[in-house]
């Protein structure tokens, strides 16, 4: 089964199977059978599974992807402003997965696009000395995705993660698919249980 829907504002949590009104981003739920069907309002075919969709097809969770590749804001812009307008959302409820390297090991971080992570708040949280960026090149050979379409959901290794607590102000947020131009939407406890994150505040207030 496949549901073609169109986003205007963000689903009430629990009801992620139903029809938004248009604003020009196509968003499907998928089956595993039907990666390869034409969508409505796309010149193509929707490419194939991303390892994040997969996951989450697997775990039996709700979840909604939005693909916004073929809209008019550039996918290769990455996350922010641009990303929040093309899913039609506050740029508060989409988040960006960031690498990071805690004590000499990588962890990931998921916060808002609208704001930063502090690093001393997420050595914190990972009850490390010290936490820094992770070297583009080393988060993509660790993750298997390339930057910019970086998932939380479906990395080669399951990671210690941490989500910003803001999250839990939201039914429903927004994450990268898994690649440039595509977003997952979820619960945000459904990704704290299925990440086994740990919630805490770790963007720079």
């Amino acid at each position: 089964m496949v549901v073609h829907v169109t986003i205007d504002e963000p689903v009430p949590r629990g009801d992620l199977g139903g029809a938004r009104r248009d604003h020009g981003v196509e968003s499907v739920t998928f089956a595993a059978e039907v990666f390869a069907a034409p969508v409505s309002g796309h010149t193509g075919a929707v490419k194939g599974p991303t390892p994040a969709v997969v996951e989450l097809t697997s775990a039996g969770v709700p979840f909604r992807v939005h693909d916004f590749a073929d809209s008019s804001v550039d996918p290769m812009a990455g996350y922010g402003a641009q990303a929040a307008q093309a899913l039609g959302v506050p740029a508060d409820q989409v988040f960006k997965t960031l690498l990071v390297v805690a004590d000499g090991e990588p962890a990931v971080a998921i916060v808002p696009v609208s704001g930063t992570l502090s690093m001393k708040r997420m050595a914190a949280a990972l009850h490390a000395k010290r936490a820094e960026m992770c070297q583009p090149a080393a988060a993509e050979r660790i993750t298997g995705y390339v930057v910019g379409g970086i998932s939380p959901f479906g990395q080669r290794r399951r990671l210690p993660t941490v989500v910003d607590e803001v999250c839990v102000l939201w039914d429903t947020i927004f994450v990268s698919g898994g690649r440039r131009g595509l977003d997952i939407e979820i619960a945000p406890p459904d990704l704290v249980r299925l990440l086994g994150a740990t919630v805490a505040g770790i963007a720079a207030r």
